[in-house]
C-alpha cells in the first residue's frame, strides 16, 4: 500500500497553525480537533514545522506558564520529516520508528496534501490483517 491509498481512506484534511500564533491558541486547536499534533504553516500549503502535545509539555518544563503567550515557532520542530503520496506504507513505518515520531505530513509538489499519524498506520495494518484472515478462512472452507 502507498500513502495515497491511505489518505484516500482517511481523508486529506490537515489542521494547521500559523508560526506566530500563541501556544495557547495551539492548545485550543489540539483540544478542539482531538488531535496530538498540527502542521505549522504560514500559508496552509508549505510545511514550516510541526508541533505536538509532547513539544508543549517539554517546553513547559523550562518556560512555565509564560510559554502559553509564546509563539508556536518557539516550540515547533523545524526539521520536519515528510513523506510523498507514492511512498510505501512500510517506508513510513520505518521512518516513524527510526525517528520516534508519531505524525508525518504528506507533501506533493511542495504542497501539504495530508498527514498520517501512527494511529492511522496501526488501523491500516489491522484492516490488512483482518482481510488476510478472512481470505484464509474462505480458502480453508472452500478446500474442505
Amino acid at each position: 500500500m502507498v500513502l495515497r491509498d491511505l489518505l484516500r481512506r482517511k481523508g486529506s484534511s490537515v489542521v494547521c497553525v500559523r508560526p506566530d500564533a500563541s501556544v495557547a491558541e495551539l492548545l485550543d486547536l489540539l483540544a478542539e480537533h482531538g488531535i496530538g499534533a498540527v502542521v505549522v504553516s504560514a500559508d496552509g500549503a508549505a510545511v514550516d514545522g510541526i508541533v505536538s502535545e509532547r513539544d508543549v509539555v517539554r517546553a513547559l518544563r523550562t518556560g512555565g506558564a509564560a510559554l502559553l503567550q509564546s509563539p508556536v515557532s518557539a516550540v515547533m520542530t523545524s526539521d520536519v520529516a515528510v513523506a510523498a503520496p507514492a511512498d510505501p506504507l512500510e517506508d513510513l513505518m520505518r521512518l516513524m520508528t527510526e525517528r520516534r515520531i508519531r505524525h508525518v505530513p504528506v507533501v506533493a509538489d511542495g504542497r501539504l496534501c495530508g498527514i498520517i499519524s501512527i494511529g492511522d498506520v496501526v488501523k491500516s495494518r489491522i484492516d490488512e490483517l483482518e482481510a488476510d484472515r478472512e481470505h484464509l478462512i474462505g480458502y480453508i472452507r472452500s478446500a474442505g
